[in-house]
């Protein structure tokens, strides 16, 4: 999310001619049962607590969980459990600007200043528009590499409630990473903005916005925005932040992530939301069109996967997907789909920063990414296509994946 500790895991390239204009993949195929249990069991095994999967091939669906829900009191990991999933929010949040550009109430090219004069003042106002907010290319500082500067700082905002203009304050107070619509720089200040734009357009709360226009048409009965309430209500896991040990945080008040990390799902509701969005049910052709219109996240490696508004596509061993990671301190999530929404994945674990100073991928990112791939990919196309592998693109980050955060 928002924050947060980076997704490491690896992922295979296929050619850029196979991921130029990828068509969907093969017609749906059950599910490999007996590969996805031995590939979820190996999760735990390399180190995470527990690990949730809902995995989805046309007509089928395969829930599963492994390992533990509480490092001190042993209990199993249920596939229904609700899950923080941190900056898949963007995803939600972006979709709600975007119904309301559908509605002819905003323009994708409208100059934020002109809907937040106050917040967003003067030149920046100007030249900032709704869709550098959602694919960030704004240029805007991400509040959180300001907050999270040591492990003091995770506990303290863990009980402090935020205004959402005293975040887009700490990120307008840094130093801009680009010239507006100049490249691509993940900011989670540029998605509390897109929380304040939904609020002014429409005179309402926008995490109710999300609620009425998203959560509730869908049934989405295991996801919502907790706001100031630090509890996961209903069945959950622990969260763990691998340098504090076996210490539970999964009680934390999500204010300092607001509309760019704040929301709370299932699995099987992120593969409902997913398959809506990109079967149409959401958004008219055209929007979706500019929905899933990307900018490269790794300009060196533009082959690597382009980020869209709120949403981004990655080359995998089967085809091109889309969707989005997240990660808070310690649950870590990521939710990839095909195309034509027939293939789906939703998986999520129950730690945090285990990479945190290693210069090479953690067994928990090689056992997951395989789960992923198991999920995403008939061993019938696995076994025809060679990759390369490299790092997945890391959109949802928080400081000290690469580097120890700062001891108090």
């Amino acid at each position: 999310m928002v924050t947060s500790v980076a997704l490491v895991t690896t992922i295979a390239v296929v050619p850029a001619s196979a991921t130029a204009r990828p068509g969907p993949p093969p017609g749906p195929s059950v599910p490999d049962r007996a590969a996805l249990r031995a590939a979820l069991a190996a999760v735990p095994e390399a180190g995470a607590p527990g690990v949730l999967v809902a995995v989805r091939d046309g007509r089928h669906d395969w829930r599963d969980a492994a390992g533990q829900a509480y490092l001190i009191k042993p209990r199993p990991m249920q596939p229904q459990m609700r899950h923080r999933i941190g900056s898949i929010t963007k995803t939600f949040v972006a979709t709600t600007v975007l119904q309301l550009v559908d509605e002819g109430r905003l323009g994708l090219d409208d100059p934020i200043g002109a809907w937040l004069p106050d917040i967003v003042p003067g030149e920046l106002g100007t030249q900032v528009t709704v869709r550098m907010l959602l694919n960030h290319t704004s240029g805007i500082g991400n509040y959180t590499n300001a907050m999270l500067d040591s492990y003091a700082s995770i506990d303290r905002m863990r009980v402090t409630t935020y205004a959402p203009a005293e975040l887009v304050a700490t990120g307008l107070a840094m130093p801009p990473t680009n010239a507006p619509g100049a490249g691509f720089s993940y900011s989670n200040t540029n998605y509390v903005l897109a929380g304040l734009l939904i609020e002014k357009v429409t005179g309402k709360n926008a995490a109710a916005e999300v609620q009425r226009r998203i959560l509730r048409p869908l049934k989405l009965n295991g996801t919502s925005f907790p706001g100031t309430d630090p509890t996961i209500r209903g069945p959950h896991s622990g969260a763990y932040f691998a340098p504090f040990g076996v210490r539970d945080l999964s009680e934390s008040n999500m204010s300092w992530g607001w509309t760019a990390g704040e929301m709370i799902a299932t699995t099987a509701d992120l593969n409902t939301f997913f398959r809506a969005l990109l079967g149409g049910d959401l958004l008219s052709p055209a929007t979706l069109d500019e929905m899933l219109t990307g900018v490269p996240m790794l300009p060196e490696v533009p082959e690597a996967g382009r980020y869209g508004l709120g949403i981004y596509s990655l080359p995998t061993p089967c085809g091109e997907f889309w969707g989005h990671d997240g990660a808070v301190i310690g649950h870590l999530t990521i939710s990839l789909h095909s195309r034509d929404g027939a293939r789906q994945v939703s998986t999520g674990i129950n730690i945090s920063h285990y990479h945190v100073g290693l210069p090479d991928p953690h067994p928990i990112d090689i056992a997951w990414n395989t789960m992923l791939v198991t999920g995403l990919c008939p061993t019938s196309e696995l076994s025809s296509r060679s990759a390369e592998v490299v790092r997945l693109p890391r959109v949802s980050q928080l400081p000290g994946n690469d580097a120890p955060v700062a001891a108090p």
